[in-house]
C-alpha cells in the first residue's frame, strides 16, 4: 500500500515516514502544499496524510483542489491543538478523519489502517482469503494458523491484493502501489513476487488472468 505524507516539519515527517515504512507502507513525502498537490493529483495513493498548516499552499486548499478534480483517496488531516475551525474546514473540504497535534504517531498509523480498510469495504483488521489470514495491525501472515515469513515487498503486494480481493489487478497497478516514487520500479519483478507468495502460501491463492493481471482466488471467509 502506498501513502503520500505532506508535512513541512522535517523531524515529524521523518518520524512518521519511518514508522509507516516499518509497518509495510511505501511512502512518498512532500514538504509544501504545491508539491503535495501535484503528487496527489498525478500519482495513485491508497491514503494521504495531510498537514493543514503548509507553506506555499495550505492544506485545505490542497484538499479542495483534489476533491474538485475527483481525487477520492482517503485523507487524514493533521491539525493544530485546540483550533476547532481548522478541523471543521478540513472535514468540509473533504477530509475523512483528523488527528490533533501533538499526537502519538501510533494513533496516526491506526487511523490510516482504518481509513484504507473502509475505503475498500473491509471492516476487520484481519483480511482473509481461504486459509490465508493477513493481520494489518501486526503485519503478520498465517496460513491454516501457521505463520508465513514474507519479505517486505512480498508483504506489500499481498496486502494490496487482499485489500482488493475481487479485483483483477495489472502488473502496472501493483507496481504503482508497492513502490514509492524514488524506487527503481520494475514491473517484471511482480511475477517473481507472485511466484514466491504462491510457494509460501498456496499455489491456488493468486490466479493469473491472461493479458490482464492477477486476482486472488480461493474461498474467502
Amino acid at each position: 500500500m502506498r501513502l503520500l505524507l505532506v508535512e513541512d516539519d522535517p523531524d515529524l515527517s521523518r518520524q512518521l515516514k519511518d514508522l509507516l515504512e516499518e509497518a509495510g507502507y511505501a511512502v512518498d513525502v512532500s514538504f509544501d502544499g504545491e508539491d503535495g498537490h501535484f503528487l496527489g493529483e498525478s500519482e495513485n495513493y491508497d491514503a494521504v496524510i495531510l498537514d493543514l498548516g503548509l507553506p506555499v499552499m495550505d492544506g485545505v486548499s490542497v484538499l479542495k483542489k483534489w476533491r474538485d478534480a475527483d481525487r477520492d483517496m482517503p485523507v487524514l488531516v493533521l491539525t493544530a491543538r485546540d483550533n476547532w475551525s481548522d478541523k471543521v474546514a478540513g472535514l468540509d473540504a473533504g477530509a475523512d478523519d483528523y488527528v490533533t497535534k501533538p499526537f502519538q504517531v501510533e494513533e496516526v498509523l491506526a487511523r490510516v489502517r482504518a481509513l484504507i480498510r473502509r475505503s475498500v469495504g473491509q471492516a476487520s483488521p484481519e483480511l482473509k482469503c481461504g486459509p490465508v489470514v493477513l493481520d494489518t495491525i501486526s503485519g503478520k501472515v498465517r496460513i491454516d494458523g501457521r505463520p508465513v515469513r514474507l519479505t517486505a515487498q512480498e508483504y506489500k503486494l499481498l496486502s494490496y491484493m487482499m485489500h482488493h480481493p475481487d479485483k483483477v489487478i495489472s502488473r502496472t497497478e501493483l507496481t504503482e502501489h508497492i513502490y514509492d516514487q524514488d524506487f527503481d520500479r520494475d514491473s517484471n519483478t511482480i511475477e517473481v513476487f507472485i511466484n514466491r507468495i504462491r510457494k509460501k502460501t498456496s499455489n491456488d491463492l493468486i490466479r493469473t488472468v491472461r493479458g490482464l493481471g492477477y486476482q486472488l482466488d480461493g474461498e474467502r471467509s
